[in-house]
């Protein structure tokens, strides 16, 4: 499978998919690629006069990288046409740096497990510097709605 059809095969679209590229993936990790647009509608409350890219946010790029195009690929021989449900599980996050409005960012995933469609990794976000956002343990369950 290739980075793009892992991309088509996530069950996200605009304005709720934040991976713009897949960078590397192989069985073990995966970079992707995101850059969050000035325009969004989040920049328009958060915070007043000093936006910055809610935290959530950034543990959705690290998850949908992570865990969605991870699992999409660890089961690609499963995945058909169809699109696979990816629910996160658990999440611990530690924040370090701001994300501003119009940065991009790189999410790296590295897999500590999958067994029994349940993929956990160590993840962590960088800003065009190289600086480190935030890191830290997420998991999720991927299922192939074929095995439902």
């Amino acid at each position: 499978m290739t980075k793009e059809e892992i991309l088509q095969h996530l069950p996200y679209a605009p304005p709720f998919l934040f991976v713009d590229e897949l960078e590397y993936i192989d069985e073990e990790k995966v970079t992707g690629i995101y850059t969050f647009h000035a325009d969004m509608p989040c920049y328009k409350g958060h915070f007043k006069g000093l936006p910055v890219t809610p935290g959530v946010l950034l543990t959705e790029v690290m998850a949908q990288t992570g865990l969605a195009c991870l699992g999409i690929y660890l089961l690609r021989d499963e995945i058909q046409e169809q699109l696979p449900t990816v629910a996160m599980t658990s999440a611990h996050i530690d924040f370090y740096l701001p994300v501003a409005p119009g940065e991009t960012v790189k999410a790296q995933a590295t897999k500590i497990y999958f067994r029994f469609n349940k993929l956990k990794c160590r993840v962590a976000l960088y800003n065009t510097a190289g600086a480190l956002v935030c890191d830290g343990t997420m998991a999720g369950m991927i299922i192939n709605s074929k095995n439902e």
